[in-house]
């Protein structure tokens, strides 16, 4: 069997984690095994609509940071009580992909405190029904980079309110997330291990790892590994083109009540940039409306980029009684 690097990993800034497993996927020959925490943050998957994944006006208000990852499935909410486990490994491409493989040794460990785990469905492993760990894979060359939630002692509040977003408002061909019942790994610990934090438990499963797997090795990353996961945040990961602008096109429609009238948008988005923006509403205005419209086009549909826009022209000059604010924010 190869050799398996166990990656110690203290970092919970999530745009650089991401940009992490990325790195060592692309330029680690050996397989690897890694533990990581993340600060309160919303994973979204490769193939996603981020707007159309989050609760942005809680995400602005909470400041959440936003980060899209290398593999697919939907969107998840991380914070420092779920734990995130990551597999890459090398071997035939027909054999890659292979969910149940990877969950093992986490159902495994929690046999250890008489918790009765099971691998469900695609890609979940749950407890008594309700699931606590979503995996996802994405397969580089020759290689496959296996990651799932555990979510320990993770605020549920907080999980739901990010991810919750009005539906209707996008039409488009991205994955969409499905809400399960949740569960929390601390909920079903038994009496004798009730005081067992997060940390903790990331420490029994690296010790797992280690004692049961053969040719492990403990690694740290380098200063040298440091520098360029640091650029490929930079220059990735920590980008409204990635987190945002990569989303597959979609039309978004929305109408909002203001004290100038009802206002109506619809916005054809491809690769996060406005194509076309159609206004719409009983709203009085002076100047023409397609002239607005007009001006939206190529410009990302992102908030401060759409408010730079508008800050160009006189907006009373078109809407009567509509704060710019409101209108900007009737956009999302």
């Amino acid at each position: 069997m190869a050799k398996l690097l166990c990656i110690k990993r203290t970092n919970t800034n999530p745009y650089y984690n991401l940009a992490t497993e990325e790195y060592v996927l692309h330029h680690f020959k050996h397989d690897t095994f890694m533990l990581w925490r993340n600060e309160p943050a919303i994973i979204v998957g490769k193939h996603q609509n981020t707007l159309a994944e989050i609760n942005l006006e809680y995400v602005k208000e909470k400041n959440i940071p936003v980060v899209r990852r290398l593999s697919g499935g939907g969107a998840v909410f991380h914070d420092l009580g779920n734990l995130n486990f990551t597999f890459t490994q090398k071997g035939n491409k027909e054999e890659l992909i292979d969910f149940k493989k990877y969950t093992k040794p986490i159902i495994d460990i929690l046999k250890n405190f008489d918790i009765n785990a099971k691998f469900e469905g695609r890609n979940d492993i749950t407890i008594d029904g309700k699931k606590f760990s979503g995996n996802a894979e994405h397969v580089y060359k020759d290689r496959v980079l296996h990651h799932g939630t555990l979510l320990f002692s993770s605020k549920m509040t907080d999980l739901s309110d990010a991810l919750k977003v009005k539906e209707s408002k996008f039409k488009d061909k991205a994955v969409k997330s499905v809400r399960s019942r949740v569960t929390n790994i601390q909920d079903h610990l038994p009496e004798a291990h009730k005081d067992l934090t997060v940390l903790d438990f990331k420490d029994r499963i690296m010790d797992h790892i280690v004692n049961n797997y053969p040719e492990t090795e403990l690694y740290e990353l380098t200063e040298e590994d440091d520098k360029a996961i640091q650029k490929l945040m930079e220059e990735k990961y920590n980008t409204w083109d990635w987190n945002f602008g990569y989303s597959p096109k979609y039309n978004f429609s929305q109408t909002i009540k203001t004290d100038g009238g009802h206002i109506e948008f619809n916005l054809d988005v491809h690769d996060g940039i406005i194509k076309k923006a159609k206004i719409f509403g009983d709203y009085f205005n002076s100047k023409p409306t397609n002239e607005i419209e007009e001006l939206l086009m190529e410009t990302p549909h992102e908030h401060a980029q759409i408010m730079k826009k508008l800050n160009s022209i006189r907006f009373n000059d078109y809407f009567n009684k509509v704060s710019k604010e409101d209108f900007v924010s009737g956009m999302f």
